[in-house]
């Protein structure tokens, strides 16, 4: 099915460019065990440096670059299947529906979570201090 270019195009974004960076992480990740498991492929190609980047050329690196633009372009027919466009499409409209808090409903709402997570804090901290010192004097019969 084809969608409108504007149809959910910021959640879809989001959710291409999110999956896309881990990805990316896996296939740096993965290069280094390839190094680590087969030394050789870890070798530069003939002294081959790419300027841009500053990297030894390394049948490593060629396929890190194939396994990552498989990735790249898997993430983005994924994305574009009907089940899945349709739920990033709707989770876009609905996310333009919500009403967000101003920054100082915000700044409120963080003091008051903050004030009750110091209280329960507190709170948990002396009745485990307490019941620390009750059971001291019942099991083993000393007060300190």
């Amino acid at each position: 099915m084809a969608y409108k270019a504007e149809q959910g195009r910021m959640a879809r974004m989001a959710a291409f460019w999110t999956l896309a960076a881990l990805g990316f992480y896996g296939c740096l990740s993965l290069r280094q065990e390839l190094i680590y498991y087969f030394p050789s492929l870890g070798d530069p190609i003939s002294g081959i440096r790419l300027p841009i980047v500053g990297v030894d050329l390394t049948p490593a690196l060629l396929i890190i670059v194939l396994v990552c633009a498989t990735i790249f372009w898997l993430l983005y027919r994924w994305l574009d299947r009907p089940k899945y466009a349709d739920l990033l499409i709707e989770t876009e409209h609905e996310l333009k529906k919500v009403t967000w808090p101003s920054i100082e409903e915000a700044i409120n709402g963080s003091v008051v979570v903050i004030i009750c997570v110091l209280f329960l804090m507190a709170y948990l901290a002396g009745a485990d201090w307490f019941l620390a010192r009750l059971a001291r004097v019942v099991l083993l019969g000393t007060r300190s």
